[in-house]
């Protein structure tokens, strides 16, 4: 999943950036509110890590313009202001969560967690395919009782396809979610780790559950091969 941290203070920005990619996110980051609406312009984020205090175009500022363009992104807040009156701003600006400054990494990474989940209304950590199960919080994938090993790209893109199960996404949907702008993409790609992803989930007499749906993208399904 894609994450945006809008952070002025470079060693928090670069620890929480570094802490995301080796998570597994992709993740693009900016120091100022300016630099931080041109990204959410040109990519959808899944959630944004947005500082207040920011240079050139302040977080509030970001985040009224990021409703006012009905961007779909989950927005989790990092301020030092600890008021109520504080934080019953951001929300109805359009905050989805706040998080004070200092904060454990561990905690920021499970309202990450929460916020992808509410997006993708997902109600638990655990999403079941048939005899697939694909646990978000701990990152693991099993198939019929067996666990499945991925790397971090493959597990990304098959939790993108399980957040959307039964929904056919497109390789620029996927494209959007799984890369950030600093990865380099080939045009098939996608369709490279379609393949690794069914070599390493599908076994003898068990149904294929990522379909393709030519012209129009994947989909991951319960529903027997086509």
């Amino acid at each position: 999943m894609r994450v945006l941290v809008v952070e002025d203070f470079t060693p928090l920005r670069e620890a929480v950036v570094q802490g995301l990619e080796e998570s597994g996110y992709a993740v693009d980051s900016t120091g100022n509110g300016e630099d931080a609406l041109r990204f959410a312009r040109s990519a959808e984020y899944d959630v944004i890590i947005l500082d207040l205090m920011l240079p050139k175009v302040d977080g509030l500022t970001v985040l009224k313009t990021l409703r006012a363009s009905h961007s779909p992104s989950h927005v989790l807040v990092l301020t030092a202001r600890d008021t109520p009156q504080d934080r019953v701003k951001g929300l109805d600006l359009g905050a989805d969560d706040y998080l004070i400054k200092p904060f454990e990494f561990s905690e920021l990474l499970a309202r990450v967690r929460a916020l992808i989940r509410r997006k993708y209304d997902a109600r638990t950590t655990s999403i079941c395919v048939g005899d697939l199960e694909v646990d978000t919080s701990l990152r693991q994938v099993r198939r019929g009782g067996r666990e499945v090993e991925l790397s971090a790209r493959e597990y990304a893109l098959l939790e993108y396809l399980a957040l959307n199960v039964n929904r056919t996404v497109t390789r620029t949907e996927i494209w959007q979610h799984v890369y950030d702008f600093n990865a380099t993409v080939e045009s098939n790609v996608v369709d490279v780790y379609i393949g690794l992803l069914r070599k390493k989930l599908d076994h003898p007499g068990a149904n294929r559950l990522i379909h393709t749906r030519r012209g129009q993208g994947y989909v991951l399904r319960d529903g027997g091969d086509e």
